[in-house]
């Protein structure tokens, strides 16, 4: 089993840019796929970016392309989600997970979560 950690999570205004961190520890990193999902009250959690075991292919949400990237340090076991250009509809808890199977975008598909951190964009 693994477990994930995030952190980088906080209050920033619209058009800002924040970097979450996802610390992975308890088997080898490289073995998962990476993904940063999220949830907003009242709605459901969704899908953010996906990256590679090797980090050589990455996939996105098509609301989040082209402000949001994911990465990631595989000697450091970690996964970044470095966000830009922030609106208030990103407002949510993100979470990062791991996948043993090869699927990016469904929740279902990730075996392992950490236990969220909040991001707050006002307006």
């Amino acid at each position: 089993q693994v477990q994930l950690v995030e952190s980088g999570g906080g209050l920033v205004q619209a058009g800002g840019s924040l970097r979450l961190s996802c610390a992975a520890s308890g088997r080898t990193f490289i073995m998962y796929r990476m993904g940063w999902f999220r949830q907003a009250p009242g709605k459901e959690r969704e899908f953010v970016a996906a990256i590679s075991r090797s980090g050589g292919s990455t996939s996105y949400a098509d609301s989040v392309k082209g402000r949001l990237t994911i990465s990631r340090d595989n000697d450091k076991n970690t996964v970044y989600l470095q966000m830009n250009s922030l609106k208030p509809e990103d407002t949510a808890v993100y979470y990062c997970a791991a996948s043993t199977g090869n699927s990016g975008r469904a929740a279902r598909a990730y075996d392992y979560w950490g236990p969220g951190t909040q991001v707050t964009v006002s307006s």
